[in-house]
């Protein structure tokens, strides 16, 4: 069976194709990964996956390194090749805030568009008289992004800012 995932390998949750292949595999059989951070980019993803298949019985077979997990070289190996893709991801992430931040001190990156309407929520409020529940269930949205931005507004109006109501 071969199976492939879009999400990242940075975080364990959140991988259903990971998860389906897990439960799928017994014992005898051999995982078959192209390299260690196809995997598990996080060492103790890569350490917990690499246990589990251990206790189950089934063997893990990287194609592009040689990895024997049967051996203490083979095992120190895997734990070295699942630290190096933890340390990628990190410096990745480090290098991709340093640009955001130089981005936004340029004044070229601004962050992702409101996906709420804050008219729209703020005139369900005051013209409509609905709760936040209502509110959320009317457009769409999360409860605690309703209460976020009315408490926005609240405290803009007790700051004297903003175009809220003051009642």
């Amino acid at each position: 069976m071969i199976r492939a995932e879009k999400a990242s390998g940075t975080r364990r949750d959140g991988r259903t194709e990971l998860q389906v292949l897990l439960d799928f595999l017994r014992d005898g059989d051999t995982l078959v990964v192209t390299r260690i951070d196809r995997l598990a980019r996080s060492l103790k993803d890569l350490q917990d996956i690499a246990h589990e298949l251990k206790a189950r019985g089934v063997a893990l077979k990287v194609t592009d390194q040689p990895v024997d997990t049967g051996t203490a070289a083979g095992k120190a190996f895997l734990d070295m090749l699942g630290l190096f893709a933890e340390f990628e991801t990190n410096l990745r992430r480090e290098s991709q805030r340093e640009g955001i931040s130089a981005a936004k001190a340029r004044g070229v990156y601004k962050g992702r568009k409101p996906s709420i309407d804050a008219a729209e929520v703020l005139r369900l409020r005051q013209e409509e008289k609905l709760g936040q529940a209502a509110i959320a269930r009317r457009l769409g949205i999360g409860r605690a992004s309703v209460y976020r931005l009315l408490g926005q507004q609240a405290a803009e109006a007790a700051n004297g800012g903003g175009d809220a109501d003051q009642t």
